[in-house]
């Protein structure tokens, strides 16, 4: 009897595991089906329609969707809505109608597996809306150890500790020596010499101290001059730089959270020398119906509230009206801080960096992105900042350390291919005439 119970013991158990396996595969599954269809529901649909299902934009709002209307009839409306309404399907022109005749662009390259996942998004969505998300703060906070990060302040603590501890050497020497000296002239003991006594004394002692004395004076000469020289080499390195804008812009929640490429709003860097700041109408792709922010990011302590006006503020530079959706008066140019700023002898090309040294230049400095290499770790940003020098001894010295594209024809034709596994400074790369022209 024992040995049946054992054996039903086990079977349960390992019906169990498995059943809990499957649970957990399922759940795994689903969620990867509803952000399939989010994903998709962004790239197709949030042109026409909003995010926030309750809310109608250019077309009408979807929630609930699922429950007003057949799955097949979605499937077709969907794919090819044009071939739907031709056919003479009553709903289809309706539908058509009451929506001031614009037609919806058809999604012939969307599969059936596709539309099904974006309907399963739009059901779930709102539950989805309900759960508690963790809040993410982070606050700016003074750091001591990133302070001393800044090579000028290290220098001068350096220095000052330096100067401190000759300081009290030569004046520990300086007592040690007048006591000894104050003992034999005056046949003084020790426990009778106080205080006020061995002011006097040095004082009134004329001591051969021209020696130290000048030590003392060259050491602070030579300290002056060394503090000098460094502050003259940081004028203009700004090095930390991080001015307020006229719009709040965080690249960690564009860039990060949301993973937008560098180059969709910078899009001018990878054809020109300058990456250009983003127009307005960059910024409506997505703030034409993004018009609150439903993150749950919120940095430096902000609301909800202070995002959503943030966003507001650029309907308002442009002269745009959420409601009747139309431009209702002049627009504002928005007056954005530059804070990656070379000097006019300076010549940079960002195409040259990013198309033909991106390669290279990812390997030389271990990072993800090309902008990375110079501006920092910019998806993880809130306000951006000048993370590096820029200065000259810095550009050189990535010039020393990154490798020359192998597959580029420019080199190829023009170099020897022997230079080729070498680095940019073999070829030419710290030349005055490269930068300076």
């Amino acid at each position: 009897m024992n040995k049946y119970l054992k054996k039903i013991k086990l079977i349960l158990i390992s019906i169990s595991i498995v059943y809990i396996l499957n649970i957990k595969n399922c759940y795994s599954n689903l969620n990867k089906k509803i952000e399939h269809g989010k994903n998709l529901f962004k790239q197709n649909c949030t042109a026409c329609h909003s995010l926030e299902l309750k809310k109608k934009l250019i077309g009408p709002p979807l929630y609930g969707i699922n429950e007003k209307r057949n799955k097949k009839w979605l499937y077709k409306w969907i794919k090819n809505n044009k071939k739907l309404r031709e056919s003479g399907d009553k709903e289809a022109i309706e539908l058509y109608n009451n929506s001031n005749k614009v037609e919806m662009p058809l999604f012939t390259k969307l599969s059936k597996k596709d539309i099904k996942d974006i309907l399963f998004f739009i059901k779930k969505s709102n539950n989805l809306n309900k759960k508690n998300n963790k809040i993410m703060i982070e606050k700016s906070n003074f750091n001591l150890i990133n302070y001393l990060k800044d090579p000028f302040i290290r220098t001068i603590f350096l220095s000052l500790f330096i100067l401190s501890l000759i300081l009290i050497y030569l004046i520990n020497k300086l007592i040690y020596f007048l006591k000894i000296n104050s003992f034999k002239e005056n046949g003084l003991k020790k426990r009778e010499l106080s205080t006020t006594k061995l002011v006097f004394l040095l004082i009134r002692m004329k001591l051969k101290i021209k020696k130290i004395y000048y030590i003392i004076q060259i050491l602070f000469i030579t300290y002056v001059i060394c503090i000098l020289w460094i502050f003259l080499m940081r004028i203009d390195v700004n090095k930390g730089y991080k001015p307020n804008q006229p719009i709040f812009f965080s690249h960690k929640i564009h860039s990060g959270i949301n993973q937008i490429p560098c180059e969709y709003c910078h899009s001018s860097s990878i054809y020109s020398k300058v990456s250009g700041i983003p127009s307005l109408n960059v910024c409506m792709n997505c703030h034409l119906s993004i018009n609150e922010y439903n993150g749950n990011y919120f940095c430096f302590g902000k609301k909800k509230k202070y995002f959503d006006n943030e966003i507001k503020k650029i309907y308002k530079y442009l002269g745009w009206n959420e409601r009747s959706r139309v431009i209702y008066g002049k627009e504002f140019n928005i007056k954005w801080i530059r804070i990656h700023n070379l000097p006019d002898f300076v010549d940079f090309n960002h195409s040259q960096h990013i198309i033909v040294a991106g390669k290279e230049i990812k390997k030389s400095k271990k990072v993800d992105s090309t902008c990375e290499a110079c501006h920092g770790d910019v998806k993880n940003m809130d306000k951006i900042s000048m993370y590096n020098d820029f200065t000259m001894e810095w550009c050189i010295k990535c010039h020393k350390q990154t490798k020359i594209n192998k597959h580029n024809k420019y080199y190829l034709n023009y170099f020897n291919k022997k230079n080729l596994n070498k680095t940019i400074s073999s070829i030419g790369g710290i030349e005055c005439g490269k930068c300076h022209y």
